[in-house]
C-alpha cells in the first residue's frame, strides 16, 4: 500500500493508519455510535443473520486492494486479508464458534469469466478445517450488485441461492459462518441466509472483508 515493500504485502504502518476497528452494529455491521449495539433499521426489522462482522470500511485504499484481488487476478492477497480479519474484534470467536464456514458461491457464468471464487480463496486462507463447498449453491447468474440499486438488488437476488439437498445434514442444527468479501446492501447475504435457514441452520453469522457505508 505504501510501497514500502517490507516483508508483507501490508506493514504495520498501514495497518495502523487504515484498519483501526470502528463500533457497527452487530447485525448489519454498519459503523455506529460508541456504545450503540444495532442501528435503528435492524431494531425496526431484524435481518436474516443472526450477526454480521466486518473487518474493514470499503474506501481508500483497501477498494483498490479487494478490485485486485477480485478482478485483476490477484487471488496471493488472500493471506494478508485473512490476517486483517482475524485481528478484527469478534471475529475470531465467531470463526471458533463455528462449525462450518461457508464462503458466498458465484455463478458458473462468473466462476469461468473470472476463473476463482475469491471468498472461496479467502474462506481456505482464513480457517481451512471449516471450509464446505458446494454445499450453497448459486443457481441463477445476477449482473454486478455495484450496478443495481437496493430494490433492484433484492428484486435480483431473490431465489438465486439453494442448499445442495444431498448436503443439508452438513448444516441443519449447525452454527455457519457465511463469509463474502464486500457488503453492500446485504441483499446477497441475507438471501443466502435466508435459504440456509430454510434448510435448518441453528445460527449464522455473516462476515465480509469490507463493508460500505
Amino acid at each position: 500500500m505504501c510501497h514500502a515493500w517490507p516483508a508483507h504485502s501490508i506493514c504495520e504502518a498501514c495497518v495502523g493508519a487504515f484498519a483501526q476497528p470502528l463500533v457497527r452494529c452487530t447485525t448489519c455491521a454498519l459503523p455506529v455510535a460508541p456504545g450503540v449495539h444495532q442501528c435503528g433499521a435492524c431494531i425496526l426489522q431484524a435481518p436474516p443473520l443472526d450477526a454480521c462482522l466486518a473487518a474493514l470500511q470499503y474506501a481508500y485504499p483497501w477498494s483498490d486492494l479487494v478490485a485486485d484481488f477480485k478482478f485483476h487476478q490477484r487471488p496471493g492477497w488472500a493471506a494478508s486479508f485473512a490476517s486483517l480479519m482475524r485481528a478484527a474484534p469478534w471475529v475470531e470467536p465467531a470463526l471458533d464458534a463455528a462449525d462450518v464456514l461457508l464462503p458466498m458461491p458465484l455463478s458458473q457464468e462468473r466462476l469461468r469469466e473470472r476463473g476463482y471464487n475469491q471468498s472461496h480463496v479467502l474462506a481456505r486462507a482464513l480457517e481451512p478445517s471449516k471450509v464446505a463447498c458446494n454445499v450453497l449453491l448459486r443457481i441463477k447468474d445476477t449482473p454486478p450488485q455495484r450496478t443495481l440499486h437496493r430494490d433492484q438488488r433484492l428484486r435480483m437476488v431473490q431465489n438465486a441461492f439453494a442448499v445442495d439437498p444431498l448436503k443439508v445434514s452438513r448444516i441443519a442444527g449447525k452454527r455457519l459462518v457465511l463469509l463474502d468479501d464486500v457488503m453492500t446492501s446485504g441483499a446477497s447475504l441475507h438471501a443466502a441466509a435466508r435459504v440456509l435457514r430454510g434448510a435448518g441452520a441453528a445460527h449464522i453469522t455473516g462476515l465480509v472483508l469490507s463493508r460500505t457505508e
